[in-house]
């Protein structure tokens, strides 16, 4: 068994609070009469490092610790969170949460947990936190050298370490008892290239649902010659075209389209407000028959992976759509209670200090069967997308617009220049229809960050090499 730092045990009763005092804290929660409480807790530590220009700019560490407490009755939520985890401060936010979902009452129910449930956490071979802080300058000053080492055109590389150790534990009166401990590590390097055209930038990022082993499989090194290589590159774009044409995405790098496009929209909060333009349409065509959309907590070790969700059910793979027909939404706890069912391990939190809501985890579209080479080859003329930058989308109407960090021209069947950012501008739905070819060269894309709501969660997406018919590129092209 791993072992803490601080010497504790990392199992799922890994000491953050004692279900003796979990099962008191619930029962003041329940005093007033409500029909659900829930008892988050949560510690945090994490490490960051920045290299800029040289020197490092930022160095540091810190830990965060609180309990979140939810009473529900009927349609109202009460809410209360606290920093401080002594039987006084768990009882004041008890009884705040309590009195926010009901004012009086009297009724006292005692709340019964059972022991730890659900898988364990994730096999960590190294402990961020045991390595020195040394080790991890170290490799951004060797992120440094190698990104400037690739041209001279190479004018500034920022370079990013951070690490992550997240411990929680939820209880609710239900008599669920439950944890996990989620250790991430992330490493990412931007340049900046200089030319005639001006300055263009290339960024690389790498990040798993692992400890410092990590840098046993990733070449820091390697990742700052790529990103490097990216900002010389597009020295030589010339401007996006613009106009409807076929777009091909190339693997990994689009996750992020179907994230934003389609993920959201298949949210059941979004949906049960009407706010989703996939609401109602469950058993419906919503794609072409080659596309299924997963979301999967389960992936082992990517950004998106944990054992339970911030309400303590099991990770799950969620088929959203099969082949091309729309299965299911994702759900948290209180919207699948009230649909008679079963949550779908998506009620996420940033931290105990907010609410779970319903979030992706990791989302991405299956492989399919045709040659990535053939799709390039039987595109006469469009635009080759290797990464999508940030993006907007109406998730009631399924409107985007994103943009387009690295991409090529496809003339003739064949990639010919780069091209200087541009927009891609479509609707989901749509979109989802116009899948015309689907290779089964499938990868996982960058780490990321979903917001929501003013909450944000680590996620991750993917793609394998695929087409779509028609999308309006937005380029400044004549």
């Amino acid at each position: 068994m791993v072992v803490d730092g601080d010497g504790s045990s990392m199992g799922l009763d890994s000491g953050l609070l004692k279900s003796e005092l979990l099962a008191d804290t619930l029962s003041v929660a329940m005093s007033t009469g409500g029909e659900f409480a829930e008892v988050f807790v949560e510690d945090r530590r994490s490490t960051s490092a920045v290299l800029d220009d040289g020197r490092i700019e930022e160095l540091s560490s810190g830990r965060d610790r609180g309990a979140g407490i939810r009473v529900t009755l009927g349609e109202t939520t009460g809410f209360a969170y606290t920093a401080d985890l002594s039987p006084a401060g768990l009882r004041a936010a008890a009884e705040a949460a309590s009195a926010a979902a009901r004012s009086g009452g009297g009724v006292v129910n005692e709340v019964a947990l059972d022991g730890p449930s659900g898988p364990p956490p994730a096999v960590v071979s190294v402990l961020p936190a045991d390595v020195p802080k040394a080790r991890k300058v170290g490799l951004l000053e060797r992120a440094d050298a190698a990104a400037r080492s690739t041209d001279g055109a190479i004018s500034q590389v920022s370079a990013r370490y951070g690490d992550s150790q997240r411990r929680i534990q939820i209880a609710n009166s239900e008599g669920l008892l439950t944890g996990d401990r989620q250790i991430r590590t992330l490493f990412s390097v931007s340049c900046v290239a200089a030319g005639d055209i001006g300055l263009q930038t290339g960024r690389e990022s790498v990040g798993h649902t692992v400890g410092f082993e990590l840098f046993d499989r990733v070449d820091v090194d390697d990742l700052a010659r790529r990103a490097a290589g990216r900002a010389i590159t597009k020295l030589e774009a010339v401007p996006a075209p613009s106009g409807e044409m076929p777009v091909v995405v190339g693997p990994g790098g689009g996750g992020v389209l179907f994230h934003e496009a389609c993920g959201h929209g298949l949210e059941a909060d979004l949906v049960a407000k009407s706010a989703s333009v996939f609401a109602g349409r469950r058993g419906e065509v919503v794609a072409t028959p080659t596309v299924s959309l997963i979301d999967d907590g389960t992936m082992v070790g990517e950004w998106g992976c944990f054992a339970v969700d911030d309400e303590g059910r099991p990770a799950r793979r969620n088929v959203l759509i099969e082949d091309g027909v729309l299965t299911d939404y994702m759900w948290d706890r209180l919207r699948a209670r009230r649909e008679g069912r079963e949550g779908s391990g998506n009620g996420r939190r940033q931290s105990y200090r907010h609410l779970p809501m319903v979030r992706m985890t990791n989302t991405y579209l299956e492989g399919g069967i045709d040659d990535p080479e053939a799709i390039v080859a039987g595109t006469d003329y469009g635009v080759y997308v290797s990464q999508l930058g940030g993006g907007q989308v109406n998730t009631a109407t399924g409107d985007f617009v994103f943009g387009m960090t690295e991409a090529y021209l496809i003339e003739n069947g064949r990639l010919t220049a780069p091209i200087r950012e541009g927009n891609l501008i479509g609707n989901g739905p749509e979109a989802l229809l116009a899948i015309d070819a689907i290779a089964g060269d499938f990868a996982m894309g960058s780490p990321g960050t979903c917001g929501k709501d003013g909450q944000g969660v680590p996620v991750g997406d993917g793609t394998p090499t695929l087409r779509v018919a028609r999308l309006t590129v937005g380029g400044t092209a004549a």
